[in-house]
């Protein structure tokens, strides 16, 4: 029974400390401007549990601190999702994707050209 307990016990611990309240991830999430940066990070950072978030207009890249007790890499996707940009795993419903600015369409070819080698646009 006392080895049940301390096994019990050894498998409760290592549980609790297997999630990281520190945790970084870098995803990929399509936008092609600082407007587009704007409303990725904000719907990354109202994501509960993350802790800041920071997008690249050049590369995509979406880098994130965030706790692994409080949300995961799928919530934040569906959120960033929500707000009109597609991310590695998840596409933005079209009404989300139709909600965000005409500049911003970054489904359009043409839209894309147009911020080519300036993202201020």
């Amino acid at each position: 029974m006392k080895k049940l307990v301390i096994i019990l016990i050894a498998i409760i611990a290592t549980t609790s400390f297997a999630q990281n309240k520190n945790a970084k991830a870098s995803i990929e999430v399509n936008g092609v401007c600082m407007m587009c940066k704007e409303r990725i990070e904000k719907a990354a950072i109202k994501t509960k549990g993350v802790k800041a978030a920071d997008w690249n207009v050049e590369t995509h890249e979406l880098k994130l601190f965030y706790d692994e007790r409080k949300t995961n890499l799928q919530t934040i996707q569906q959120n960033i999702a929500a707000a009109g940009h597609d991310t590695q795993d998840i596409t933005a419903e079209d009404q989300a994707y139709n909600g965000i600015d005409d500049c911003c369409k970054y489904r359009d070819e043409q839209v894309v050209k147009d911020h080519e080698g300036n993202p201020e646009n």
